[in-house]
């Protein structure tokens, strides 16, 4: 199975991640698969989950109702601890997303890995060593929001935003003739990104299949055809910043692989590298 089609539950510990981050976690695990599970453990009931209430819906993440039975401590870590063990045993996934910046879920990482299973770790910078050492992968959620941020004022810059504030441009580029989706704005920069995460090479060429692929994961709702387009060469084309490349197959010259990447002067100017062969 490729890495692109492996399956994942997310679990988050909303006691311990602030939800500003989830739409960062969402897509950098598309990164690494596709999201089969979505669990969110927490006490609902508390104020305190107000600001995870107003994004479940959006996301469809599921929330998971854990009592706090007695003050002072956390119930929650064990219900997510049952339910990653409940999933294991399932056996429908390939690896695990924990989201949070609690060292409990050490032990529970490091089982997940005795199994054979991917563990990806995401909690912010006080996360403890050990959670982080018994993860596959650790990633630092102000480190995502901060290229998140400096992919959002670099739009602005192109766009030539007379403010120079990010959040005015948000509504310069607008969704497809259907006016449901994403903007294209939001999709050059997750364009942008799918690359540079994807490129194994200094040159950033990266199938265009590839992009595709991830740009559905991230956007359920993408149709190049929702944007005037019937193909997703031609789409990529009109976003204005990529390059498209075609090679002949070695194996078949009349068939062609399709390759993009960003445009030299759309990311940071890096020179121009050779073309893929």
């Amino acid at each position: 199975m490729a890495n692109q089609d492996k399956r994942f539950a997310l679990l988050i510990d909303a006691e311990n991640v602030s939800a500003r981050y989830i739409k960062r976690i969402l897509e950098e695990l598309s990164n690494e698969g596709v999201v089969t599970y979505k669990r969110i453990y927490g006490d609902w009931t508390s104020h305190n989950m107000c600001g995870w209430k107003d994004t479940l819906l959006d996301h469809s993440i599921t929330p998971m109702q854990q009592y706090s039975y007695t003050a002072g401590k956390n119930a929650t870590d064990s219900a997510m601890i049952i339910d990653a063990m409940d999933i294991l045993y399932a056996g429908n996934v390939d690896g695990f997303c924990l989201v949070s910046s609690d060292s409990d879920f050490t032990r529970l990482a490091a089982r997940l890995r005795e199994a054979g299973k991917i563990v990806v770790g995401m909690g912010e910078r006080k996360t403890p060593s050990p959670f982080i050492a018994a993860c596959n992968k650790f990633r630092f959620l102000e480190v995502l929001q901060q290229a998140q941020e400096a992919e959002a004022a670099a739009d602005c810059a192109e766009q030539k935003c007379a403010s120079g504030r990010p959040e005015d441009c948000a509504g310069q580029e607008t969704a497809g003739a259907s006016g449901a989706g994403a903007s294209l704005r939001e999709i050059r920069r997750a364009v942008r990104t799918i690359i540079d995460d994807s490129s194994e090479d200094d040159d950033q060429w990266v199938p265009l299949s590839t992009v595709g692929n991830t740009l559905i994961k991230r956007f359920p709702e993408f149709d190049v055809r929702n944007y005037g387009h019937r193909k997703l060469t031609n789409f990529i084309k009109s976003l204005d910043a990529f390059e498209i490349r075609e090679v002949p197959s070695p194996a078949d010259r009349n068939t062609k692989k399709i390759y993009v990447r960003t445009r030299p002067g759309n990311r940071g100017g890096k020179r121009r590298q050779a073309d893929p062969i």
